[in-house]
């Protein structure tokens, strides 16, 4: 690999890096209803989308290993949101929790990226009930 390609993946980490920091400062200091419209973007599928989104989002898992704190996963779904938002790819984030019966442990809410039809950051096991997806025009019936 060549030094321009290394540089240029390293800066894209360093985007999703920032991008994490700004995320998990949201989360902590900021309302909900002043961050929630900056999360996912409609548009026409594209046969690659998926396949960057996924580039993309193991940027953001690298960066999130770089961190001095820890990164849950909302505040990584929302930095994956923001560098597909840059790039105008199409994605929805999902949030979920887990069912009534099921609930009890530490992972009892989720978050996690689509793109392209499938979860491209965020995966675990279910069941999930989807709570609100954006953005929301997305959402089946709307």
């Amino acid at each position: 690999m060549r030094p321009a390609e290394i540089w240029h993946l390293r800066a894209r980490t360093l985007e999703a890096l920032g991008f994490l920091c700004l995320a998990r400062l949201a989360v902590a200091w900021l309302p909900f209803s002043l961050w929630r419209g900056w999360l996912g973007l409609n548009g026409p599928a594209v046969p690659d989308a998926a396949s960057e989104a996924l580039r993309m989002a193991l940027h953001v898992e690298r960066a999130a290993t770089r961190l001095p704190f820890p990164t849950l996963c909302l505040p990584r779904a929302m930095a994956l949101s923001w560098v597909l938002l840059r790039r105008g790819i199409a994605h929805q984030l999902v949030i979920a929790a887990r069912p009534a019966g099921q609930r009890g442990g530490t992972d009892d809410l989720h978050a996690w990226v689509e793109a392209g039809g499938q979860i491209v950051l965020g995966a675990l096991p279910g069941p999930w009930l989807e709570t609100t997806r954006f953005p929301h025009s997305t959402m089946p019936g709307a």
